[in-house]
């Protein structure tokens, strides 16, 4: 709930018809800065068009891994699987603070950031299925998604930074305006690789924003245990550095908006640490409860959590009733129930497909198979 200073705040809000406020005013928590000189926002205006549009991209989020959780303990998911719940205001509320055309690079907890993206859920859930409808065709799987604008999805540990890196080289070197957000875990920070990236970033004064989605658990280990500095936005030591809180998607959205149009004038890199919580265990093998508490898990979801927490911005900002929050939900369940339908019912991929897709330009090409009297013909 908010303090009595934030609903003084959303009190002074421009009231619409119906009694409903076509926008609020509301404080922001505090961020912690390292070498970095710029001046933040203490308070931060939401219209209620984008509050609503927040509420409902992330309620689908949720509701999708939800439902990839269910379709995993049936089988009808397969291999790795890592959810996103509880991280939502991270990827929805970076997304709304860059365009379409910046870049973005992800490790393998991507299925919210594909989203944001611009995938549908259908295309997600029939990627996780292994079937033809999916974003990649069933060939990608969980780990392995991608756009024109969003480059996976990376399944090796810390190996997406420098490439994201090498992004936001490409974005300067062209001169286009353009910002690569490179995506990383706690459990990713304590690589050597990591802080090469930095390097070369800070010396090439790449537009990158290396950011640590610090849901404070690397696998089953804890921050506090794997890192002997897990202030991580002091990584980069030459290179600036900002922690935000990653449960509260105006935040996310109005943080990350500052630190872009200052890498946009040409100041280089920053390192970001967003501060969040998964629900989930690492993984559909990890039950999540060995390395830490039910009553933790539960006590986030009670206090924290990023769609119970924008829900009562809402409200209390005269930005939305009840009832179209419900509205929300429901759209949002019949949208994921068609998805889940859709990635159950399409049918998986032909076996001459395993030959497409290799490299660029090979159409017509003889491909070899799994041994030297299996061939097949490279199609479009």
């Amino acid at each position: 709930m908010l303090s009595a200073a934030g609903r003084a705040l959303a009190a002074r809000s421009l009231r619409g018809v119906r009694g409903v406020a076509s926008e609020a005013s509301f404080p922001l928590p505090e961020c912690s800065l390292h070498n970095f000189d710029i001046e933040l926002p203490t308070s931060a205006t939401m219209s209620r068009d984008e509050g609503l549009k927040f509420y409902r991209d992330m309620n689908l989020i949720r509701r999708m891994e939800t439902s990839a959780n269910s379709l995993y303990k049936t089988k009808e998911i397969r291999g790795f699987l890592h959810l996103y719940s509880g991280q939502e205001a991270v990827c929805v509320g970076m997304e709304a603070a860059i365009t379409p055309e910046d870049s973005i690079i992800s490790a393998y907890r991507d299925h919210g950031w594909a989203f944001t993206r611009g995938l549908s859920p259908a295309a997600i859930l029939a990627e996780l299925t292994g079937r033809s409808g999916g974003c990649q065709k069933g060939k990608g799987g969980s780990m392995h998604m991608y756009t024109d604008t969003f480059f996976g999805g990376n399944g090796i540990v810390g190996a997406q930074v420098p490439v994201g890196a090498g992004i936001a080289f490409a974005h300067s070197y062209k001169e286009d305006g353009k910002v690569c957000i490179a995506l990383y875990g706690d459990g990713a920070a304590n690589q050597g690789q990591i802080f090469e990236a930095f390097n070369l970033a800070a010396l090439f004064k790449s537009p990158c924003l290396f950011t640590c989605e610090n849901n404070h658990y690397g696998m089953g280990t804890s921050d506090v245990r794997a890192a002997a500095n897990p202030k991580y936005y002091t990584r980069g030591d030459a290179v600036p550095g900002i922690k935000m809180d990653g449960m509260n998607v105006l935040a996310v959205k109005t943080f990350t908006k500052a630190v872009t149009d200052w890498m946009r004038a040409g100041n280089g890199p920053v390192v970001a640490e967003v501060e969040t919580y998964r629900y989930y265990g690492h993984s559909m093998s990890d039950p999540g409860t060995s390395y830490r508490t039910r009553d933790e898990i539960q006590e986030v979801r009670k206090t924290k959590d990023p769609i119970t927490s924008l829900k009562a911005m809402l409200l209390e900002g005269d930005l939305a009733t009840e009832a179209e929050l419900k509205d929300i939900e429901a759209e949002s369940r019949k949208e994921i129930d068609e998805a889940v339908e859709f990635a159950r019912s399409c049918p998986e991929l032909e076996p001459h497909e395993m030959y497409n897709q290799i490299y660029v330009g090979m159409e017509g090409t003889r491909i070899r198979g799994a041994d030297s009297l299996t061939y097949g013909i490279h199609s479009p």
